[in-house]
């Protein structure tokens, strides 16, 4: 960064920071998805020659020298490299909140702190599960407190579930706003 900022801009790349894809899609070399990477990891990637941009956003980023770039929004790698494939999504606190698109199970408000809520109690044996963990408003948490949703009248507007792989994937792609471009280049 330059000891100049103007509010909302990252001066050095001219980007508004608003506006900006953080995050690019990087597939491997079979096309299959890899994970998600920061655009100035792709950039670092692209100029080691490691990738290929498949698709691009609008974004632009300038150099010191005045030169532009696109921002890639869907990258593959030119090597493939092997993945030991897992058989499930791991059980966190992030993935429950993007299952369950980053809104409340009980009143569907889109809250910025959201949390972790059992839907049967651990103090009643509720176990950390996908299928037992719902992402709730800390209000909505507080009211139903230690109680079932059947006891604090409170029900869910969604299943909990467990996502497969694949499953997760989508949701996430579609939480990013990059599944239609995926879906049009055929991975998905």
């Amino acid at each position: 960064m330059t000891a100049y900022q103007a509010p909302g801009v990252f001066c050095q790349f001219g980007i508004q920071r608003e506006n900006m894809m953080t995050q690019c899609v990087l597939l491997n070399a079979d096309y299959s998805f890899l994970n998600m990477v920061h655009w100035k990891r792709a950039f670092c990637l692209m100029a080691k020659g490691k990738v290929e941009v498949v698709r691009d956003t609008q974004q632009t980023i300038r150099n010191s020298s005045g030169k532009e770039f696109k921002v890639p929004a869907v990258m593959r790698l030119i090597k493939l490299i092997r993945t030991i494939y897992r058989s499930r999504v791991a059980f966190t606190k992030r993935n429950v909140l993007t299952r369950d698109r980053f809104q409340c199970a009980y009143c569907g408000t889109r809250k910025e702190k959201l949390s972790i809520d059992h839907i049967i109690p651990k103090s009643r044996g509720g176990q950390t599960t996908f299928e037992n963990c719902v992402a709730a408003c800390k209000a909505c948490n507080l009211k139903k407190g230690g109680r079932t949703p059947s006891e604090a009248k409170m029900y869910l507007n969604l299943k909990a579930f467990q996502p497969t792989i694949s499953e997760f994937l989508r949701i996430k792609f579609e939480n990013l706003g990059v599944y239609e471009v995926l879906k049009e280049l055929g991975v998905y």
